[in-house]
């Protein structure tokens, strides 16, 4: 599983011209799960998210997260986190998981991260969507937790 973690000031999501998911203040999210993702691999995540320190205290420091300053998360689906491009000009996308199991996937990450968090806007899986949104900072973390592909 790989998330792109992006502080925002504000960030939305469109489809078909009409604004489906929007936050201020907070987290925009880009999810994108592979062969071998299970709900432990979701939660490992949701907790690191939610924790992790990368809003300004009161000095200007790095210093609290999410929880801390009430911020939103914007959640967009991704499969093209897992695009591999060392062959060739057109990226190989083999390794993202397949629609059906991604989207359960999807949906199950988005309700944990409900359970944590007040304010969870989304896309709409599949769906061509247009995302606009202020980096704050920038700041931008890639997270990855990898699945057990073998079983054990």
């Amino acid at each position: 599983m790989r998330v792109v973690v992006q502080r925002c000031m504000k960030a939305s999501v469109s489809v078909e011209n009409k604004i489906v998911g929007k936050i201020d203040k907070g987290l925009m999210l880009l999810v994108g799960f592979t062969y071998g993702d299970t709900e432990k691999e979701i939660d490992y995540m949701v907790d690191k998210i939610v924790h992790l320190r990368i809003f300004d205290d009161e000095n200007g420091v790095m210093n609290q997260s999410l929880l801390d300053v009430s911020g939103g998360i914007l959640s967009i689906s991704q499969f093209t986190l897992y695009a591999d491009t060392r062959k060739g000009r057109r990226p190989s996308y083999i390794k993202a998981l397949n629609g059906d199991e991604a989207k359960g996937l999807y949906q199950l990450f988005n309700q944990k991260l409900r359970n944590a968090v007040e304010l969870v806007e989304e896309g709409i899986f599949g769906a061509d969507m247009k995302v606009d949104f202020i980096n704050d900072g920038p700041v931008t973390i890639i997270l990855e937790k990898e699945g057990n592909l073998d079983g054990k």
